[in-house]
């Protein structure tokens, strides 16, 4: 009985990790990807039969690696760090499963499973985690000193690189003048914008989109409708703008008339 509970508590704390084998019999995935916030799944598969006493997950540190999560035939142990950020998903002797949720940065890196064996030692599967950020893309349509012709841009921070498409619905309008501009942001995020001219409107309308990606992550789409956009005048101004400034203007002496107005009243009743 003494032996037993001496067992179980080897286990449970990972004592049988040191013998590793070079080369195991582990299916797993190298590389997982998810974007900020998600979920990451990490799975092991022993494609042998072994004679598995316990299974434990560690991430790679650059000293020693840290225990994520242990179990076995006595039960299972999630490491205070790692709790309620990872839980189990399935825990057999030979397949075994887990999920980091809400990831962020610092969960980046690699993970390893052991599959602990008697006589032969653990053997070992190696995951490695890459974050990803997507937010939403801004797309902006703006008008251009032709009546045929309006500006389109797409803007999204992403981490890595992002890339950003640009669409049109009908066949007969096309992009063309392409430009994009690339900032890197103090949280080493990258913000993209790619602005082209779109041709061929003639009055009418169409619908625009904007697609972007980061590299084996999610894609985010983002679609416009094109009524009718206002012209630059040949002073280079909007004319939605113009009017806004116009209407402005109005506003303002409005606002001083009543003002003056209200003053006047004051000084008439105090007399």
């Amino acid at each position: 009985m003494e032996n037993g509970v001496v067992l179980c508590v080897l286990l449970m704390l990972g004592v049988f990790t040191k013998d590793v084998h070079p080369t195991s019999p582990i299916q797993t995935h190298q590389t997982v990807t998810a974007a900020v916030g998600e979920e990451a799944h990490f799975s092991c598969l022993l494609t042998e039969s072994k004679d598995v006493l316990q299974v434990t997950w560690q991430k790679v540190l650059p000293y020693v690696d840290k225990n994520v999560a242990t179990y076995n035939k006595f039960g299972q142990r999630v490491d205070p760090d790692f709790r309620n950020k990872v839980k189990f998903k399935v825990t057999e002797l030979q397949n075994s499963s887990i999920v980091i949720s809400s990831v962020t940065e610092q969960d980046e890196g690699c993970y390893l499973c052991l599959f602990n064996t008697y006589p032969e030692g653990a053997f070992k599967g190696r995951t490695c985690l890459k974050v990803c950020e997507l937010h939403e893309p801004i797309l902006h349509v703006r008008g251009s000193n032709s009546s045929e012709e309006s500006l389109v841009s797409c803007s999204v921070t992403a981490r890595p690189a992002p890339t950003v498409t640009l669409t049109v619905t009908q066949q007969h309008l096309y992009f063309s003048h392409y430009s994009t501009v690339t900032v890197t942001n103090a949280n080493n995020t990258l913000t993209v914008t790619k602005t082209a001219v779109l041709s061929g409107l003639h009055g009418d309308g169409t619908q625009v989109g904007c697609a972007v990606r980061v590299p084996s992550g999610p894609q985010k789409v983002v679609f416009m409708n094109i009524t009718e956009v206002e012209p630059k005048s040949a002073d280079g101004i909007d004319e939605d703008s113009r009017s806004e400034s116009s209407s402005n203007s109005k506003l303002m002496i409005s606002y001083f008339l009543l003002t003056t107005t209200s003053v006047l009243c004051l000084r008439y009743e105090s007399l």
